[in-house]
């Protein structure tokens, strides 16, 4: 009797699971639930997850379950000081006026610098002459404890190394993509 080889969470296999972000401990905070009615996929070493995340679940099979914690500096760093900045208000200028219903303190707001690089920082504090902004990531600092299940692991196809990320089936998306720009149907 011939027995099926599982495939394993390993580079280029497209994983989709399930899982329960806590901060700290599994008593800790929900920070996000994906189940097993909407799924996360991706391509496992495509640099789309944290890399200990990956360490974590690599071999896994389908089916299998798994519980971890990773602490602040494997995840999204430290929380650092440095990451403060205080930016022009003139810098949010749009039609000739300053928008204070984007400058909400709390609110964040998608940024780009000169070279064109994406950040987004969260309001701390407005002034007359400048925003006080706080570029770390909103889980730094902080321990995540993960539990979930993969529901399904499967090799990722050449178009999907290609673009490096999970295709999405034509069904679930339609005519004309899914918004990223090259039409491929990616989420």
């Amino acid at each position: 009797m011939l027995v099926e080889e599982k495939i394993i969470a390993e580079k280029n296999n497209v994983i989709t699971l399930t899982y329960e972000l806590r901060i700290k401990d599994k008593t800790g905070e929900i920070v996000e639930e994906i189940s097993d009615r909407a799924p996360f996929s991706f391509i496992y070493g495509s640099g789309a997850l944290l890399k200990k995340f990956e360490e974590q679940i690599n071999a896994l099979k389908t089916g299998d379950n798994f519980e971890f914690v990773l602490n602040s500096k494997d995840a999204y760093g430290n929380w650092d000081e440095n990451n403060l900045s205080e930016i022009p208000i003139q810098s949010f200028t749009v039609n000739d006026r300053i928008d204070y219903e984007m400058l909400k303190v709390g609110n964040v707001i998608p940024l780009r610098d000169e070279a064109g690089n994406h950040y987004d920082a969260k309001v701390l504090s407005v002034g007359k002459d400048t925003v006080k902004m706080d570029f770390n990531h909103p889980l730094a600092g902080k321990d995540l404890y993960f539990k979930g299940k993969i529901m399904d692991i499967r090799e990722a196809t050449e178009e999907e190394l290609a673009h490096g990320h999970v295709q999405k089936e034509e069904h679930e998306h339609g005519e004309g993509g899914c918004g990223c720009g090259s039409g491929c149907g990616c989420h």
